[in-house]
């Protein structure tokens, strides 16, 4: 009978064993699965990082942009321009040619 509980005991062993066995290489195969899916994330979340920081150095020099046109719409110069050519109005001391045409 001794051989017969020794056999049951190993047998028993064995099995506990592949038990163990199976259920660290489940956990393995799932914690490589979460490594995996991590890393594509994490490529992901570059990809966009990348491309938010592309649109904020364009947005920032669309500001420098605007604040360069805010400066030259207060300048005489500007207010010239837009005079002569929306209102078509000229300096006192100016002579306007017109072609004989019109």
């Amino acid at each position: 009978m001794a051989k017969y509980g020794k056999r049951k005991k190993k047998k028993q062993n064995r099995l506990a064993m592949f038990a163990i066995t199976l259920v660290v290489a489940a956990l393995l195969g799932v914690l490589g699965l979460q490594t995996v899916r991590l890393k594509q994330r994490r490529d992901e979340y570059a990809t966009k990082l990348e491309a938010i920081e592309k649109q904020m150095s364009e947005q920032e020099a669309r500001a420098e942009e605007l604040e360069a046109e805010r400066l030259y719409v207060q300048t005489k110069d500007y207010i010239e321009k837009v005079a002569r050519e929306r209102l078509g109005l000229v300096s006192p001391d100016e002579i306007i040619l017109k072609p004989e045409g019109d």
